[in-house]
């Protein structure tokens, strides 16, 4: 089965918009387009439901019954509980507030491992407990090539390890993380898994009972839709973690670690991430599937179109002698994230020239200071970065290369 890459472009509003017309978007790892069925649903709620949901007039219920669904929607496709599932305002708050309910569950002097790869959103709340009595064990990345060592991992672990916090794919290296082998570590050391799955969520929704994570986040908005926060926390942990709502939510999962309240109209429309794979679903395959049976078959349909795009991109890249290529050179578990350091002339010129080409992509830090740093790349002004997903087409892919060969 091959991606139908036409119908997928159907799906979005923003590949018929004439301002848009002839540029190609390269800057999706920072916020993707959003998909008929979230604009659909955004706007229903704003025009008929925008009151206070849960009340018995129908206005109020159907508002409720929106947010309900995106709960259950999103809990069945990543193969979870409907109560394992938070909507917060971002990434960023959403581990802002986690830190915060999970300190009074460690003494003093207890450790955590964060890693030095991710994106400051899974990093810097974590680091910020270093101010509350808890220690805070660097997992560095390889200075040449930006990756993840689990040999390394395993000498950092003691008997007061607590917590392993690191990213599934890395939004500047582009490298996927083996989620399910640290996941057996940390466990074996009675640790709590975070991972941050901002980068790889929007190339595939993981199987989370699978993954066996204990904690797992990405923004919707790099996933086809609305700017919310999506939080999965394990049952079994969530029991433990202290209430940072008003005092009455104690015991009420949506609200305990959502202490903003919620945003009903985008929780409403949020639903409509899954209504679209539905959609792609039922336009690719025959007969009918569970949802996280649907979630896998998608997947792999993504990952195989991906990595076909991604293959003449990473090979015009290799054969140049003026340009790096930060992190794995190679097309294998790599997500289409690629940034670059060119040689020859200043990464300003080079995407000012790229922007002259109608070339819609981003250059600096992106927040992943850490990972830089450790690289020994100066985060100003850092790397151009070139990232695309499923509905990206190959003729984009073609005149992004055509741009970096004129500009370069």
């Amino acid at each position: 089965m091959k991606l139908d890459i036409d119908f997928v472009r159907s799906q979005f509003p923003a590949f018929s918009e004439p301002s848009l017309q002839g540029w190609a978007f390269f800057e999706n790892a920072g916020g993707s387009y959003p998909c008929n069925q979230v604009i659909g649903l955004l706007t229903e709620f704003y025009t008929k439901n925008k009151v206070q949901p849960y009340y018995p007039y129908p206005a109020s219920l159907r508002g409720g019954e929106m947010m309900d669904a995106s709960y259950q929607k999103m809990a069945t496709y990543l193969n979870v509980d409907p109560s394992e599932i938070h909507f917060g305002p971002s990434t960023t708050q959403n581990v802002y507030v986690l830190a915060n309910a999970m300190r009074p569950m460690w003494e003093e002097g207890d450790e955590i491992i964060v890693s030095c790869q991710d994106h400051e959103a899974n990093a810097g709340a974590w680091r910020r407990l270093s101010d509350r009595g808890i220690k805070i064990i660097e997992w560095h990345v390889d200075q040449k090539t930006g990756l993840l060592d689990t040999e390394v991992l395993k000498g950092l672990f003691s008997q007061r390890t607590k917590m392993v916090a690191f990213p599934h794919c890395s939004n500047v290296i582009g490298y996927i993380n083996p989620v399910k082998e640290i996941s057996a570590l940390a466990h074996q050391h009675g640790a709590v898994l975070v991972v941050d799955g901002v980068g790889w969520a929007p190339h595939g929704f993981p199987d989370l009972k699978d993954l066996d994570a204990d904690i797992y986040m990405f923004s919707s908005y790099k996933t086809y839709g609305p700017h919310l926060g999506v939080m999965y926390v394990k049952g079994s942990l969530m029991e433990r973690l202290e209430n940072q709502s008003h005092f009455f939510k104690k015991g009420v999962s949506r609200n305990m670690i959502t202490p903003a309240g919620p945003d009903h109209a985008q929780i409403g429309a949020a639903a409509g991430m899954l209504d679209y794979f539905d959609t792609l679903y039922n336009h690719h395959f025959d007969g009918d599937a569970g949802p996280a049976e649907r979630n896998r078959a998608l997947n792999r349909l993504f990952r195989e179109y991906e990595e076909a795009l991604q293959e003449p991109l990473l090979e015009f890249l290799s054969s140049r002698e003026d340009v790096r290529i930060v992190g794995p050179v190679i097309n294998k578990n790599r997500a289409p994230i690629i940034s670059i350091i060119p040689l020859n002339k200043s990464v300003e010129e080079v995407y000012a020239g790229l922007t002259q080409h109608r070339l819609m992509l981003g250059y600096g830090d992106f927040y992943a200071v850490r990972p830089l740093m450790d690289m020994g790349i100066p985060t100003d002004p850092g790397v151009i970065r070139m990232s695309f997903v499923h509905y990206t087409s190959r003729a984009e892919v073609d005149l992004l290369i055509g741009g970096l060969e004129k500009t370069l």
